[in-house]
């Protein structure tokens, strides 16, 4: 699909991942809920798992339609070549915007993806404390915080391409 759904003007891929990265950080804390304080590992390591795959889907299928079907995020952001919505100027601030957020969004399937091999390998199922608890935890926050800046950073990309343009 061409069109987006939030009325910005930008792809439906990128309107359905910039709904999923709003949606995805209240999904990791009651994730994070459930484990850290109902205990209910079983729970947890099921929406973590989902929350994986998911994503793992949204980008893939985001990537092909970006680079494949439009030919990068700059023919979606100035679809009208004879009336582009960002002159040079402000496509040179929105790059900038984007590197910072490449920065997060490329580290964090790899993190999480480590983080999730890892506590398969090491955990029981149906999931129970055990000694790699205390990697796990580590890994875990430094999936979290990064998911959590790759969510926030693509937000601030989306306002400057598609809503202050």
């Amino acid at each position: 699909m061409k069109s987006g759904f939030l009325g910005f003007d930008a792809s439906f891929m990128l309107d359905f991942v910039v709904t999923a990265l709003v949606l995805i950080v209240p999904a990791l804390l009651f994730s994070i809920y459930q484990v850290k304080f109902q205990k209910n590992y079983k729970l947890h390591r099921a929406l973590q798992l989902i929350l994986g795959v998911v994503l793992l889907v949204a980008v893939v299928a985001f990537e092909v339609d970006t680079q494949l079907v439009h030919g990068g995020w700059e023919n979606i952001v100035n679809k009208d070549s004879t009336a582009p919505r960002l002159d040079e100027e402000k496509l040179s601030t929105v790059r900038q915007v984007l590197w910072v957020h490449l920065i997060f969004a490329v580290s964090t399937p790899f993190l999480w993806a480590a983080t999730i091999i890892l506590a398969l390998k090491n955990y029981s199922n149906p999931p129970i404390p055990g000694p790699h608890s205390s990697t796990h935890k580590i890994l875990a926050w430094a999936s979290t915080i990064d998911i959590t800046l790759t969510s926030v950073t693509g937000l601030i990309f989306y306002y400057f391409a598609f809503i202050a343009g």
